[in-house]
């Protein structure tokens, strides 16, 4: 009866070995989606401004050269 519950002790440690390291993996991946985002959303309204003078340039300045 000892033998058996040893013998179920290294079943269960790598169970939960390896449910540690799933939720470590996924915090890893949330952790990285957040920074991303805090990126894009931080530099946002300069891509917003530089965007709009860009397609602003690109259609007044054909305009003007032509007419």
């Amino acid at each position: 009866m000892a033998e058996e519950a040893k013998s179920t002790g290294p079943v269960r440690m790598v169970a939960i070995d390896n449910m540690v390291e799933n939720i470590r993996y996924k915090s890893q991946i949330l952790a990285r989606t957040n920074k991303i985002d805090s990126a894009v959303t931080a530099s946002g309204l300069v891509g917003f401004v530089a965007g709009l003078l860009t397609a602003l340039i690109l259609i007044v300045l054909p305009v003007l050269l032509m007419g």
